[in-house]
């Protein structure tokens, strides 16, 4: 049972869109690493392409490109994902998740490479745009 939370980011727009796939269609992203192409066919998005640029595990963990394999780690560096800079070439030690997607893992981060037809935000994201935020009227004592 692997559900994930796929975050869709759209480098263009600077927008990210976040949906749920459940688990036949889960899957399929088992085992592909980040940096790996996926096919929009798999999430229903039939002509866009997306990139794995990263994710986290069910306790909050964030998976970084250089560890190998699907278990946690803990790693010593100097910068990058899931750390905080302290000062300039201080050392951390800290627990992060590997590079490979297995069936623990909750959030999957997507990047657009190629565009499809069907909008991402859906009939939403049209009808926000033409409206305007109602302004409440304020009563005034008198």
């Amino acid at each position: 049972m692997a559900d994930f939370k796929v975050v869709l980011n759209d480098p263009k727009t600077g927008k990210s869109y976040q949906r749920e796939i459940k688990d036949p269609i889960s899957r399929k992203f088992i085992g592909l690493k980040i940096g790996d192409m996926v096919k929009g066919e798999i999430i229903d998005l039939t002509g866009y392409e997306f990139q794995i640029t990263g994710g986290s595990d069910y306790a909050g963990f964030p998976m970084r490109k250089d560890v190998e394999g699907s278990a946690r780690k803990k790693i010593l560096a100097v910068q990058g994902v899931g750390l905080k800079k302290k000062a300039k070439g201080i050392k951390q030690r800290k627990l992060v998740a590997g590079n490979t997607i297995h069936a623990k893992i909750a959030q999957i981060n997507l990047k657009i490479m190629e565009e499809g037809k069907q909008p991402l935000g859906g009939e939403k994201a049209e009808e926000k745009k033409g409206e305007k935020p109602k302004e409440e009227k304020k009563e005034t004592k008198t």
